[in-house]
């Protein structure tokens, strides 16, 4: 179902998405509308990153346990190079 939403817009920013729009290709209408989505999908990823660091965060502090970021980062730099390398272990958590 679609519905109506009026904005208003500086004459400039105005301008900007005509001119924007006619390189892409497309209408004012359908550009905003594009840039609308793009913005809600990246404040939904956004929020979904946000959510999943605060859980691992909380089972970290449950736990007690963690790995330091300097070892992580080699075990991942080896990995990305092709080299095996063993996977850090996790301890207590510095405080």
């Amino acid at each position: 179902m679609m519905s109506t939403t009026t904005i208003r817009l500086p004459q400039d920013l105005k301008a900007r998405i005509a001119a924007a729009a006619g390189r892409a290709g497309t209408t004012s209408h359908s550009f905003i509308l594009q840039a609308i989505a793009e913005k809600t999908d990246q404040e939904d990823s956004r929020s979904v990153f946000h959510d999943l660091a605060e859980k691992r965060y909380d089972e970290i502090v449950a736990s007690g346990r963690t790995i330091p970021w300097n070892e992580m980062r080699s075990f991942l730099e080896a990995r990305i190079a092709g080299r095996k390398s063993r996977r850090p272990v996790a301890r207590k958590l510095a405080r």
